[in-house]
């Protein structure tokens, strides 16, 4: 398929879109991932790193239209920011494995801080926070795994122009402005992956920054500024430099408009990087059903597709680098038969038997695993026993996907562990109902209010 006009093309169902009411089922699961998220921000809001993002957003982006959790009210570009770095604070956020992205953690901090600024109702926030997810999750898998390889985070590099592809279509731009905030996006993208196995906190900042930077193309393209019109397709445009002409325009334009890929996002069970979930539910499921510890356990291996393979370092010296190390999640999973934060806190990582395991925890392409991906995300454990004997699990799909859904019990019960423990059970219940319902955007300021009181 040509990828000749697809700018426009694009531009042309966000205007039609952001007028038209969403289905029972789409908005039901735009529910879910507003309700998801808002337990990750909650949970990261008083994160070291999310507290100097939050300083910062009061100093330098005053106002009161939107509310940064944990920081109050600003103006919808610091509340973006804000809780898009929350958002992402912990690992614990939903995705979309054809484009190895996260699509709310960008999509719906800015989309929730404009429509709280412009006023904006129940039907058109969750028709706009629709638009900035789907274009998320076609953007990426576009042009996945180029970007990738070309070094770059897909979470901000989509993100900033889908949101601000969703933030004009709350703002009611025609198709013309649409595609020029979509132009003027298209020069804020970026993120690049030199974070990992540093530690390096930038990576929660990604979908803040992207956030923020969407929301900023939709006001500037309302004002009159302009944007290229083929800034997607273009020479010099956002394929052509991020994927370096390896993509797929069909990926962007078939089905827009009568099929939603946004119902095929994930929610993560454990809060880590997804390519690390495959081998946790193979470690859970070996021990439990042989009854292992990680003391029984001389040597384990892991087969997967490559871009997984990329995690493999058994060198863990902060929480970003135990949530990015497949030896270190199979050697918590082995030692503690969960995976939850404590998982990946302090007392985990100087624990002497997790350290020995993660050690002996060897990482490799699956040839089989590679061919699937990303459709899929395949990883196989084997365990090399003490006693001299070897087993083996084979996870085609982690927990979370759609083929393998958390139902929305679940759910709620992932929001509460993370969120009782900072507001109490009753105030999480409460946050929960307020999503559900959705009769407004008043449980921002809500769970502002909790979180600051129980600070």
């Amino acid at each position: 398929m040509s990828a000749q006009g697809l700018t426009a093309h694009v531009a042309g169902w966000v205007s039609e879109q952001a007028a038209t009411p969403l289905s029972p089922e789409v908005e039901h699961h735009v529910k879910r991932l507003i309700l998801d998220h808002l337990g990750g921000v909650i949970a990261s809001a008083t994160t070291p790193v999310s507290k100097a993002v939050a300083a910062h957003a009061r100093e330098s982006y005053g106002g009161d239209g939107a509310t940064g959790i944990g920081a109050g009210r600003l103006s919808a570009l610091g509340a973006a920011l804000v809780n898009g770095t929350a958002a992402h604070g912990l690992e614990v956020d939903d995705g979309y494995t054809p484009g190895s992205v996260h699509p709310s953690a960008v999509a719906l901090p800015a989309v929730l801080a404009a429509a709280q600024q412009a006023g904006a109702d129940p039907e058109r926030t969750l028709a706009a926070s629709a638009i900035a997810l789907e274009l998320t999750c076609r953007l990426a898998a576009a042009g996945h795994p180029a970007t990738w390889r070309n070094h770059f985070h897909n979470t901000p590099l989509t993100g900033v122009v889908a949101s601000a592809a969703g933030v004009a279509g709350l703002l009611g731009l025609d198709t013309e402005r649409v595609q020029d905030a979509l132009g003027i996006a298209g020069s804020h993208a970026g993120g690049l992956f030199e974070f990992l196995g540093q530690s390096a906190e930038v990576k929660r900042v990604h979908p803040g920054k992207a956030a923020r930077d969407g929301i900023a193309s939709a006001q500037l393209a309302a004002a009159g500024v302009t944007g290229p019109h083929t800034v997607l397709e273009g020479t010099h445009g956002y394929f052509a430099a991020f994927a370096r002409d390896e993509w797929s325009p069909e990926t962007v334009r078939d089905g827009l408009g009568s099929r939603w890929t946004l119902l095929d996002t994930y929610v993560k069970p454990y809060p880590s990087c997804r390519h690390l979930h495959g081998p946790i539910d193979a470690a859970l499921a070996l021990r439990e059903r042989h009854g292992l510890t990680a003391a029984d356990v001389e040597q384990a291996h892991v087969g997967t597709y490559t871009v997984a393979t990329h995690h493999s370092h058994t060198e863990v010296n902060g929480l970003l680098d135990a949530q990015m190390s497949i030896p270190y999640a199979v050697a918590a999973a082995l030692a503690r038969g969960k995976v939850a934060l404590a998982e990946f806190g302090d007392e985990a990582r100087a624990d002497a038997e997790i350290g020995r395991l993660t050690r002996a925890v060897a990482v490799e392409v699956d040839q089989a695993a590679q061919d699937v991906y990303p459709k899929a995300r395949p990883a196989t454990l084997t365990l090399t026993l003490r006693d001299g004997r070897t087993v083996a699990e084979t996870v085609e799909q982690p927990y979370g996907e759609p083929s393998n859904p958390m139902s929305d019990e679940s759910l709620a019960g992932k929001f509460h562990a993370l969120v009782d423990p900072i507001l109490g059970e009753a105030a999480a219940a409460e946050l929960i109902d307020a999503v559900w319902a959705l009769d407004g955007l008043g449980f921002l300021d809500r769970a502002d209010e909790l979180l600051r009181r129980a600070s």
